[in-house]
C-alpha cells in the first residue's frame, strides 16, 4: 500500500512533540503547559521551571536521542545482515559498547567525554565479533541470532567482573545496566548527542545504498557497488549510534527491534529511505514515553526505564520469533 511520505513524516513529527511536551509536565508532580507557557513570560524563575529545566528536560532530551539512535541502528542492522530479529541489544551491541563503557569509567573515572568513543568502539567490536562468527558458521538469521545471544551473555559476564573489583568507582552500575536517564544531565549529553547527529544524518544521506545491499550481494555487485566497503560503513554507522547512546542511557534494549518493524508497517514499504527517518521519530517518542511511564506509572517510586521498554520488547520479540518460525526463512 503506498503511503504519502509527506504526511507519515509531519504524522511522526507531531507525535514526537506531544510525547516530549506529556514527559515535560509529567512527573510525581503534574506541570501545566499553560502554567509552564505563563511563568515563561513573567520573568521570574519559578520552582516549576527549575524542575523543568534541570530535570524533566534534560531526560526528555536524552530519551528522545537515544531512541532515534538505537532506533535508526537497528533499521541499518537489519538491513545490512538481512535479518529482522536483529537489534543492538540481541546482536550484542549495546553489551559491547557497555563493557567499554565500564572499562573506561573504572580506569580513567575523570575522563566523561571519552565515554561516546569507548561505547563506540566496544559497539563495533561487539558487531564485527558477531558478523564474523555468522559467516564462519553459516550466516542463517537464526545463527546470527544465536551467535549475537552468546557474545552479548560473554560481554556482560566481564561487566560483571569488572564492577565486582572495582565496586566503588561503578557505584552507580546497577542503573547503567538496567538503562535509564535519572542522573541525564544536558552537559552528559555532550559529546554524545554530536556523535548522534552525524550517524543518523550519515544513515539517511546513504540509504539509498543501503537499499541496493539489501538486493544482496550479487545484485549490489552487478550496479557496481563494493558490497563489503558498504556493508562496513553502515555496520561503523551502526555502532555509533548504539555506542553514543549506550554512554549515557545504559543498557536500554529492544528499541532498535521494536521501531523498525513499526516504521516499515507505517510507510507500508521497506526502502530506508523512509524508514530511517521515521524510525529517527518513532525511536524518539517511543523511549520518550517509556521513560515518562517509568517514572509516574509509581510515582514517588521510579522504574529503570530499560525495564518498561523490556517488558513491551520481550513479547514482540517472542512474536517476532514465531512469526518467522524460528528464523528458517532465509536461513
Amino acid at each position: 500500500m503506498k503511503t504519502n511520505k509527506a504526511a507519515v513524516f509531519g504524522l511522526c513529527f507531531v507525535v514526537l512533540i506531544i510525547s516530549a511536551v506529556f514527559g515535560v509536565c509529567s512527573g510525581a508532580v503534574w506541570i501545566s503547559p499553560f502554567k509552564l507557557a505563563a511563568d515563561a513570560f513573567d520573568g521570574i524563575a519559578s520552582p516549576d521551571e527549575r524542575i523543568i529545566m534541570y530535570i524533566r528536560l534534560p531526560r526528555v532530551l536524552g530519551a528522545m536521542l537515544s531512541g532515534a539512535a538505537l532506533a535508526v541502528s537497528g533499521a541499518v542492522i537489519q538491513s545490512v545482515l538481512a535479518n529482522p530479529l536483529a537489534a543492538p541489544n540481541i546482536i550484542g551491541v549495546n553489551a559491547g559498547a557497555g563493557l567499554l563503557t565500564v572499562l573506561c569509567a573504572a580506569f580513567f573515572p575523570g575522563a566523561v567525554k571519552l565515554l561516546p568513543t569507548a561505547a563506540f568502539l566496544g559497539a563495533f567490536g561487539a558487531v564485527m565479533l558477531v558478523y564474523g562468527i555468522a559467516k564462519k558458521t553459516g550466516a542463517s538469521r537464526m545463527t546470527l541470532v544465536l551467535a549475537g545471544i552468546g557474545v552479548s551473555s560473554l560481554l556482560n559476564a566481564v561487566i560483571d567482573t569488572v564492577t565486582t573489583l572495582c565496586p566503588d568507582v561503578l557505584a552507580g552500575i546497577s542503573s547503567f545496566k538496567s538503562g535509564g536517564f535519572s542522573g541525564v544531565t544536558v552537559k552528559s549529553l555532550f559529546p554524545a548527542w554530536l556523535f548522534i547527529a552525524v550517524g543518523i544524518a550519515a544513515a539517511v544521506m546513504l540509504s539509498h545504498d543501503l537499499d541496493v545491499l539489501a538486493l544482496g550481494d550479487n545484485t549490489a555487485r552487478s550496479l557496481g557497488m563494493n558490497a563489503g566497503a558498504v556493508r562496513f560503513i553502515f555496520l561503523v554507522i551502526a555502532a555509533l549510534l548504539a555506542g553514543a547512546s549506550v554512554s549515557f542511557s545504559g543498557l536500554i534494549g529492544f528499541v532498535g527491534l521494536i521501531v523498525p518493524h513499526m516504521a516499515r508497517k507505517i510507510t507500508g514499504t521497506s526502502e530506508n529511505t523512509a524508514v530511517l527517518p521515521v524510525c529517527a521519530l518513532l525511536g524518539g517518542a517511543f523511549l520518550c514515553l517509556c521513560d515518562t511511564l517509568a517514572r509516574t506509572v509509581f510515582a514517588p517510586y521510579e522504574l529503570p526505564t530499560g525495564i518498561v521498554v523490556s517488558y513491551i520488547g520481550v513479547p514482540f520479540f517472542i512474536w517476532l520469533l514465531i512469526r518467522k518460525k524460528g528464523g528458517r526463512h532465509g536461513a
